[in-house]
């Protein structure tokens, strides 16, 4: 330490160093804890940072100092008065990613302060089967918010590169009895059930269109569900919900680990099917392919696209030999390895050869130039 540093620098090294330091600041520079004026931010940054240590590597936790223990609640109020947004953010990423600080999850009042942004979603889907009650009412609220949010960034690209300029003006339905969506507005008012009158409160009506669209292109979107394709997961979800309203597009959305899920009938509501994600697990691509092949209407207007780190759990001959029946059958097989605005993806280059030299598109790409290449297909 330098010597004759003034008051203020010792307080910032102190904040820095940690509680630790405090000894040798004293010996050397005659600091005392006494002078140290940032014991309110260093209580905060301490509950968080203080988990990184343990006695395996030589430290021992101790009580704090204050008047009365930090609680997860009050800390994030502290956080958020203290600190400018940017930091709070961290600050909460690094709480919940690096820490394991789950309360910020499963404590509705809690979890209501959180900046509702894309770490929040991905930590919600990752911990929503430890939420319970009225915690998964504000987590859905949260995903809502994000990928609406989303949505509308993303809409106005894929609206000019598929279809192009968007008529504003135009209804893709007529609201009459003839084209009421009984299942859809039965399932979508449920939460409206009056238990004491042992009725349904309709908020809103859905309708089916009334006009048939001929040559349409079927766009089978198979996403791999497993823990490393998360960011993935959310696009595909956000961009298989704007496909579907689309005239142009028949838009399928099937999910998979071990088993495979069809959530085609949920792409009105892109919050649906991400809670229904199970993030995890075993990964059988094959199967997902075969199954993905029974949804080929007319493969020479099919583009089938397949997201995932190509990892597959059981024999990987078997993923070949459906991927090239695909490719055989007429589709345009698209081979996503990321799909997501990062473009870090990890995925089993041999396998990503091998698909290539039998004539899959392979690549990680972002969700614009996703649709630029769907529109390229079709026009």
């Amino acid at each position: 330490m330098e010597p004759h540093l003034s008051r203020e620098a010792l307080n910032r090294w102190r904040l820095l160093l940690g509680s630790h330091a405090e000894e040798s600041l004293q010996s050397s520079e005659h600091f005392s804890s006494q002078d140290f004026s940032y014991q309110e931010l260093d209580s905060i940054l301490d509950f968080l940072y203080s988990r990184e240590y343990g006695e395996d590597q030589g430290y021992r936790k101790e009580g704090g100092r204050g008047d009365s223990q930090l609680t997860v609640p009050t800390w994030l109020g502290k956080v958020r008065k203290l600190f400018p947004k940017k930091t709070v953010e961290i600050l909460e990423k690094q709480a919940l990613d690096r820490y394991g600080m789950t309360e910020l999850l499963t404590d509705k009042k809690v979890l209501e302060k959180l900046e509702p942004n894309m770490t929040l979603l991905k930590n919600i889907l990752q911990f929503k089967g430890r939420m319970k009650g009225e915690v998964v009412k504000s987590a859905k609220e949260i995903v809502r918010q994000v990928v609406e949010d989303l949505r509308r960034k993303l809409e106005s690209e894929v609206q000019t590169s598929i279809v192009g300029k968007r008529n504003r003006h135009r209804r893709g339905y007529t609201k009459t009895m003839r084209n009421l969506d009984v299942h859809k507005t039965i399932r979508k008012n449920l939460k409206n059930y009056d238990r004491k009158k042992n009725r349904f409160v309709i908020d809103e009506l859905y309708f089916h269109s009334n006009i048939q669209h001929h040559n349409k292109w079927n766009v089978v979107i198979v996403v791999d569900e497993s823990g490393s394709m998360m960011d993935s997961v959310i696009y595909s979800a956000v961009m298989a919900s704007i496909f579907y309203k689309l005239a142009a597009l028949k838009t399928h959305l099937v999910i998979f680990d071990t088993k495979v899920v069809d959530l085609s009938n949920r792409l009105d509501d892109p919050v649906d099917v991400l809670m229904s994600v199970q993030l995890g697990g075993g990964t059988h691509i094959a199967q997902a392919l075969k199954y993905g092949k029974s949804l080929l209407e007319n493969p020479a207007k099919t583009i089938f696209i397949l997201v995932s780190d190509l990892e597959e759990g059981y024999p990987i001959k078997e993923m070949y030999r459906q991927s090239k029946e695909i490719i055989d059958s007429g589709c345009k097989f698209l081979v996503l390895t990321a799909l997501d605005f990062e473009g870090n993806a990890t995925y089993n280059k041999h396998a990503s050869r091998v698909l290539a030299d039998m004539g899959a598109n392979v690549a990680a790409i972002t969700p614009n130039e996703l649709s630029q290449w769907i529109g390229k297909i079709i026009k």
